[in-house]
């Protein structure tokens, strides 16, 4: 299924676009009776999201019917700035009603290989299943200038093909440990969305959508979901060259 590319003026309308189409499918889940899972990643489009989707959405979504998850976290304690999830808590969880139960964290501040297991038999009992692997009905991805995403950087392809749904990461150049969502757990969900702005990303958006032989070298590449969709989210200064 060819990707969709939605492009948008500013990074603001790339979040309210977001936010939109979040918010429709949360009601067409709760129509049908089913919990909606997402997945969330960190940045700094995604946290524009949450402000609108805490300052626009807090009392007319059915948060109690949301299980909100983490693509993947810097192993660092919440109160550190550097935390995806502690990002997320001040500008959406603090605002919205949420069950405690619904909000399913990466404690980055424990021993990572224990947590990566932790956190992979908690994503298994609160998401439905698709051969096998965890069903998100929505995962937020950025896209780094190196082509990673979530925290699958260059170099490590088994990250992609791996059966694990956690696994310890490495900033290649910090060295920091992170704990990632895997790439067969990333293409199982039903939508991706990548958000992307900036004229920094503008190239290697250029590459991917239009297949360019070397974007095979980013991980972002090989985020092409098995059943589901895939859409970019963009703004104009991220998709000038396309």
């Amino acid at each position: 299924m060819k990707d969709i590319v939605n492009i948008f003026p500013t990074p603001y309308d790339v979040a309210e676009k977001c936010a939109t189409e979040m918010t429709d499918m949360i009601s067409n889940s709760v129509k049908n009776f089913k919990p909606f899972t997402v997945a969330f990643s960190g940045g700094s489009t995604p946290e524009l999201l949450f402000e609108l989707l805490g300052e626009k959405f807090a009392e007319s979504v059915p948060w109690k019917y949301v299980h909100i998850f983490w693509v993947d976290e810097r192993c660092v304690p919440p109160e550190n700035s550097e935390s995806n999830f502690g990002l997320t808590k001040r500008k959406l969880l603090d605002r919205i009603e949420i069950p405690a139960l619904n909000v399913h964290r990466i404690t980055g501040e424990n021993d990572p290989e224990k947590e990566a297991l932790r956190y992979s038999e908690e994503v298994s009992f609160h998401t439905r299943k698709r051969d096998r692997l965890p069903l998100f009905d929505l995962i937020l991805l950025g896209l780094g200038e190196d082509g990673h995403t979530a925290s699958i950087f260059p170099g490590h392809p088994e990250l992609l093909d791996t059966e694990k749904i956690c696994e310890v990461a490495f900033h290649p150049v910090s060295l920091q440990k992170r704990i990632t969502l895997t790439g067969r757990v990333l293409n199982n969900a039903e939508l991706v969305i990548f958000l992307v702005t900036g004229k920094s990303k503008s190239e290697i958006v250029n590459k991917m959508v239009k297949n360019n032989p070397s974007s095979l070298n980013y991980p972002a590449s090989y985020i092409v979901p098995v059943y589901g969709r895939l859409s970019w989210f963009i703004d104009q200064e991220a998709g000038k060259l396309i």
